[in-house]
């Protein structure tokens, strides 16, 4: 395939074949007018993509506009962006380990068999290697299979269930009744009687902006604490982690995109949970809770399977527990879905950063192996 190369006076840089064009636009709120209806998940909102791109300004944005070449017809919008990592231009999509996926948005119309979702996976490394910034190497992480119904079609790059972490989801049917009862071990009636001896004990979702700062504002102090006592390094209540949490809840609180809850009583905030909303889907992404002084009542776990009885009230039906395996999720019911990292070298200078890549992903595939390559770096297995 041949591509052409043009600056924009709008700082675009546009590529084409025969068949596909990709744009690439590097101010979000311009592409954000893009595939407002398309298909995504919660994590290519544009309350969540706008306040990264805000928080995280020191890396430079770098979205891609593909679309039918003979049509102008849009299929996708990738949210990316570019820095210098030990020296090497990597492209990666706007995470940073914020997101517990990242996809495209892909356009309500678009369709395409295998041959086309390779054909657009290609056109996009072929698109990224013609820019004038020569970029080193393309990596795209967390990637699901399909996103709204629709194939994925970056997947094609990589090898499905690549990637390290996975989703943790829980599907729950009409009546929630049922779910309820097959959590019997986990004895959550029981808690809920030992909670409310504290006195004035309540569920709460946030439904206001005030209201979810002070939830978010203790979930960071008891985080915080949960992970000095497990000797591991917090950084989500910096200024930069902190201000991007705050802004997704300041413009997602009133409509239900950004979930807040809380477990009150007399004694104060006791546990919470932070999760984004998309459709029928939900997706957990923090816990916190006041540790060893009131574990008898399994705090995390209440507030999460209370969160749920309330969404689910509201349509939700699916709910992901987020990347992670702890054992909670599987308590609850969670099975695991695989995600996919993709590597492409857009220089020579990238190739050996790909063969690492790949052979890491090798490796998780035969997990005593990876075992014994982590120890013999220096590397704990936990």
């Amino acid at each position: 395939m041949t591509f052409l190369s043009v600056e924009q006076p709008d700082d675009r840089v546009s590529s084409s074949t025969s068949e596909i064009a990709v744009d690439f636009i590097r101010d979000w709120r311009q592409a954000a007018l893009r595939l407002n209806a398309g298909h995504r998940t919660a994590f290519q909102h544009g309350y969540w993509l706008g306040a990264w791109y805000e928080a995280f300004h020191d890396h430079a944005p770098l979205i891609a506009l593909i679309s039918d070449a003979a049509t102008g017809r849009d299929i996708a919008v990738v949210p990316m962006m570019s820095h210098v990592r030990r020296g090497i231009r990597v492209v990666e999509f706007a995470d940073l380990g914020i997101s517990d996926n990242n996809a495209p948005i892909l356009a309500c119309d678009a369709t395409f068999d295998a041959a086309g979702a390779r054909a657009i996976g290609v056109a996009l490394v072929n698109a990224l290697r013609a820019l004038p910034d020569g970029f080193d190497l393309l990596r795209l992480k967390k990637m699901p299979a399909h996103v709204g119904g629709k194939p994925n079609p970056l997947v094609s790059l990589g090898r499905i269930g690549s990637c390290s972490v996975n989703g943790n989801l829980v599907l729950v049917g009409d009546d929630y009744a049922d779910y309820r009862a097959s959590l019997r071990r986990l004895q959550l009636p029981r808690c809920w009687r030992v909670f409310s001896r504290l006195g004035n004990a309540r569920f709460e979702i946030a439904t206001d902006v005030e209201r979810a700062r002070e939830f978010l504002d203790v979930m960071d102090v008891q985080q915080e604490e949960r992970m000095r006592q497990l000797g591991e390094r917090f950084v989500l209540n910096d200024d930069v982690h902190a201000g991007f949490y705050r802004e997704v809840a300041r413009q997602g609180v009133a409509e239900g995109y950004a979930v807040v809850s809380a477990l009150l009583c007399d004694k104060g905030i006791v546990a919470t949970t932070l999760g984004v909303r998309y459709g029928a889907t939900y997706f957990l992404l923090r816990i916190s809770h006041t540790g060893r002084t009131l574990a008898n009542f399994s705090p995390g776990l209440l507030v999460t399977e209370r969160t749920m009885e309330t969404l689910h009230a509201q349509g939700v039906r699916r709910f992901d527990l987020s990347i992670g395996n702890q054992d909670y999720k599987r308590r609850l019911g969670a099975e695991q879905v695989p995600l996919t990292d993709v590597s492409v070298a857009l220089s020579w200078r990238g190739v050996p950063y790909v063969w690492r890549d790949h052979a890491a992903q090798g490796l998780r595939r035969h997990p005593r192996l990876a075992a014994l390559a982590a120890r013999a770096m220096g590397k704990g297995t936990r």
